[in-house]
This record gives C-alpha cells, structure tokens and sequence, in this order.
C-alpha cells in the first residue's frame, strides 16, 4: 500500500483513529435463485450494485436447481409426445450456468458460490420450498453428489482459470437448520453432506475455500440441540416477557466445529444468517414473531467471534451470507427510509466483525413467494422490479464511498480517508434515541411503516476536520423523509399496484432527487459541518477537490 500524500486530518482536534475500515456491506450481496440471473433487469440491476455500490461477490440459491439443467439424467428428448430417454450414466451440463457465471465475471464481480439445492435426479425428496419447487432433501446417492460437485468445480476451472477460482467461496447448501423447508434430512445428515462436499473440493485442488454451516439465526433456547428442531423447546421464547435478556446463541455453529475437527475437515469460513428476528412457537400452536433490539447483530457476531477465536479453526473467514432488517420478502419497511438508517447504523457498528454482511438482497427481482404484488410490496431488494432506487440502494452509495482508514468512530456516524488518494468521505445517520434501542419491526401494510416517520427530533452534528488541503470541496448528499423517499411518493399516487409510464418515470425522479449540497474547506485547510439532521436521514460527505495536497 503506498504512503499517505500527507498527515492524516484531525477531527474535533484529536489526531486521526487510524483503524481500517472494512467495506463488508459491498463485500457480498444476495440474490434469490440462478435462474433469474438469466434475465436481462436482473442483469441492469447487479451490473449497477457492482459499478455504483462497489459490489464485489454475489450468492444465490439454486445452482442445481432443475432449471439451470446442470444434473441430466435423461436427453430430455420426446418433447411431450414420448418419453425422454434415459442415460446409463448422469451427464453435467453448464450452458445455462455458464451464461450466469461469464455475466457476473464481466462486470467485475465473483461468485459466492452457494451449493444447492439437490437435483430431482439426486432428491430423496422433490418439491418442497417455493412455487418454483426447489429439492431441499439429502441426495440419494452421496457419490453422485460428490461427483456433480467435483465435475462442477473442475469445469469452472477449465474454463476460468484455477487462479480466479481459488478466489471464490464455497458455501454448503443453505439454512440446513430449517427443517422440512431448506433441508428435509437431520444435523448429522447435513454434516455428512459438507464432508462429502468439501472432501471433493479439496480434492480438485486444495487451495479452493470452502465453509458452512449457513444457518439461520441465533435462538435462546434448545430447539435446534437434536437431530431435527423441536417446536416445543421455543415455547419458553415465544412467551418470555423481555426476549432481549435471553441468552442468543449460535445455531450449529459449535456442533458443527466439533464435528468438522474431529474429522480433520477443513473450514476455510464459518457462515451463518443473523436477521435481527425470530420466530417461536407459542404454546397454543401459534408462531411469535420476535424483533431483537437494535444491537442484536452486533452482539451476536460478537459472540460468533469468540467462539471461533476459542475454536480449532480460529482463522476462519466469517461471512453471513444473508442479512437484513428482517427475513420478510413482504416487509414494507424494507422499502423506506427507516429501514436505510437502521442497516447504515448495524453496518458500521459491525464492520469489523465479520469478512462480509451480504445484505439480503440487491434487487427485488426475486421469486420465492412469486413476483410481489405492486412496485413497492416490501422485497427485499435495494431496488424494486423496475429498478426505482429504495433509500437503501443511495445508503449504500454514501457506504461505498468511504474511505479505508478511519478517522473518527462518531456516535452517530464514521469520518475516514483513503489511504491510497488521501480523500476524505464520511457518513452520518439520524437514528432517533426515541427508539429506545429497539430495532425497525417488519409491517405488513404501509401505512404502518411509514408510521416509524412521527418518531425522533431534529439533532445537531457538528464536527471540525483540520489538516486539509486549503479550499477543499466536498459534495454533501442527504437521504431523508423530504428527499428520496420514493415509496412516501407512491403511497401519495394511492398505492397502484401497476403503474404508467409516467408514474413510472414520476417516481424515478423522486427516488434520485436527494438533497445536495457543496462544502468548502477555509484558507487554512479547516472543514466545520454543521448540520441539523431531521429524524431518520442518512448523510454522505465526499472529498471531490483536490484529494491531495500539490
């Protein structure tokens, strides 16, 4: 890394913190199924996540999906008038993956490589999640299994190179902990699967990374200790008075560190999926879905980090490979404001926790409860089906632009530079203390979303950044109620769930129109911001001129 231009800057006249600053919101971000990388809007969207927000890896379910055609059992002839022809022997192909990968390669980008689900050929169950019928069981054959996955690793390699490869990650299935959904087998069943998998990864080539287990939440109580979960054992959390006192814990986790070192198996990365939420059976059969406080993401990685540290494999990567406000893909908060403030705040509290937080997902092109009903219905994306920008989507351009050195750790934000250019960029947020530490809460109606807007008073920021360059520019961008809340904007059309040209083009408009300003560093190289931010606003500041001293 080259030497800084110059000194860093001081803030607030204290000299600069000088920790890095890693980028794990723009590290790895998700999508729903490979299939719907096929599809040209769903291309638009993630070659914009790579070139605006920085992204850098993309994972998906449904690699082995049948409609990818990657595991062929029969030619597929007959085309309805007879019955295809059956193959002695399994045949692989790659052309719709192909396609796929060389997409994502081209804009920059990689895989994470999310392997999954089972084959119809392979399923000892078939068609148990989602309309698209996804096979979420153990194969048949844990050979044939092992062979799909050596033949697919060996031919990305022939075709990508085994140094592009090797700088990939290798993730074991998805959510085995959610059974009869992602997984209709038991633990042990699950673990045997990430030993054949790895085993014939490693086979390949030993450099290749590979992790697991991929599960879903931490959880208070025993449900997940046996072979598959027991309902009754969540009873205790589903009516527990304060659910924040509980004691969270890691799903799997340790059991499966436990299994892989007593195997000597590799893990190269630990992966779990830390939403801030639950769902607990309640005694009368009901599911109580639980909102953890605003810091749950925080302490549990905090947790995950120590158990790891303590564990046989203590320099395993971490990644959670999926992560939002909360699990919904009909979650209205997802689509406003208040949802951009509270990931902004969990991101840089938790940068330094975790290899990446792969927010769930880029785009709402994403079918597993079929296509969402209307422009905004609460998908996860970060942008809607027509690529309308949420807040979320301009919370991560003022992210990606920040610098890889910090400055100043703000109460309410971070002031860094780029170590390589000298620039310097921060990021404010207004989460309002009225929260009382409680996290945004999924809402199934719009109306009530948007009531999270009474909350909060204005607040003062004011900072002094001294040591710049004299007459540095820097461009001010804010996100706030009045500026970029592009589903307030449709709620005001009345809700329409199909929209017009010119609605369409009406709402484009006001997703992009933020609030945009120009801030001058004095003679002598000294920047005050002085802001008064309305509840729930997000801030961006950039160096734009010059980044360096002559």
């Amino acid at each position: 890394m080259p030497a800084a231009p110059h000194p860093a800057p001081t803030v607030d006249g204290a000299p600069a913190d000088g920790r890095t600053l890693r980028h794990v919101w723009n590290e790895c971000v998700g999508a729903g199924r490979a299939n719907e990388a096929l599809r040209a809007d769903w291309q638009q969207h993630f070659r914009e996540a790579v070139d605006v927000l920085g992204a850098r890896y993309v994972r998906f379910h449904g690699l082995f999906h049948d409609d990818m055609f990657v595991y062929r059992g029969n030619d597929g002839g007959g085309g309805g008038f007879a019955p295809p022809t059956p193959l002695a022997t399994p045949v692989h192909t790659f052309s719709y993956v192909d396609k796929v990968f060389d997409f994502i390669l081209s804009t920059g980008a990689r895989p994470f490589v999310e392997l999954g689900f089972m084959p119809r050929d392979l399923a000892t169950q078939t068609e148990t999640l989602f309309w698209w019928k996804a096979h979420c069981s153990p194969p048949n054959d844990m050979g044939r299994w092992a062979d799909l996955v050596t033949a697919t690793v060996e031919h990305w390699i022939e075709r990508y190179g085994l140094d592009e490869v090797r700088q990939w990650r290798f993730e074991v299935w998805n959510e085995p902990n959610l059974y009869p959904l992602f997984w209709t087998g038991t633990r042990t069943q699950y673990f045997e699967l990430y030993e054949a998998t790895v085993r014939a990864i490693k086979a390949v080539d030993a450099g290749l990374l590979v992790g697991g287990p991929s599960t879903s939440v931490f959880v208070p109580d025993a449900r997940y200790a046996g072979e598959v979960p027991d309902r009754e054992a969540s009873v205790a959390t589903a009516e527990a008075e304060d659910v924040d006192a509980l004691d969270w814990r890691p799903v799997w986790i340790e059991e499966f560190i436990a299994w892989c070192a007593e195997r000597d198996l590799p893990v190269d990365f630990l992966s779990a999926h830390l939403y801030p939420t639950d769902y607990a059976a309640a005694s009368d059969g009901s599911a109580r879905a639980i909102t953890r406080y605003v810091d749950a993401t925080y302490d549990d990685l905090t947790l995950l980090r120590r158990i790891i540290a303590a564990s046989p494999y203590p320099d395993a990567e971490v990644h959670l490979t999926e992560w939002s406000s909360s699990p919904s893909s009909r979650d209205r908060t997802h689509d406003t404001l208040f949802a951009a403030t509270w990931i902004t705040r969990a991101y840089l509290r938790c940068a330094h926790l975790a290899d990446s937080i792969s927010y769930w997902t880029f785009t709402d092109v994403f079918e597993e409860g079929g296509a969402g009903l209307g422009p905004f219905h609460g998908g996860f994306g970060l942008v809607n089906e027509q690529g309308l920008h949420k807040p979320t989507f301009h919370a991560f351009a003022m992210l990606a632009q920040l610098g890889d050195e910090v400055l100043a750790e703000l109460p309410h934000g971070v002031l860094t530079r780029d170590r390589t250019t000298g620039r310097v960029a921060g990021v404010l947020f207004h989460y309002p203390d009225e929260m009382g530490g409680a996290s945004v809460e999924q809402q199934h109606s719009y109306e009530r979303a948007r009531a999270y807007g009474d909350v909060g008073t204005p607040r003062a920021v004011r900072h002094t950044i001294a040591g710049l360059p004299a007459g540095a520019t820097f461009d001010l961008v804010q996100l706030d109620l009045d500026h970029g809340d592009v589903a307030e904007a449709w709620h005001h059309m009345g809700e329409p769930v199909n929209l017009t040209r010119p609605q369409e083009a009406e709402l484009r408009a006001v997703a992009d129109d933020l609030l945009r300003d120009v801030l001058v560093a004095s003679d002598e190289g000294v920047l005050e911001i002085d802001l008064v931010l309305p509840p729930w606003a997000v801030v961006g500041i950039v160096q734009t001129s010059p980044a360096t001293e002559d």
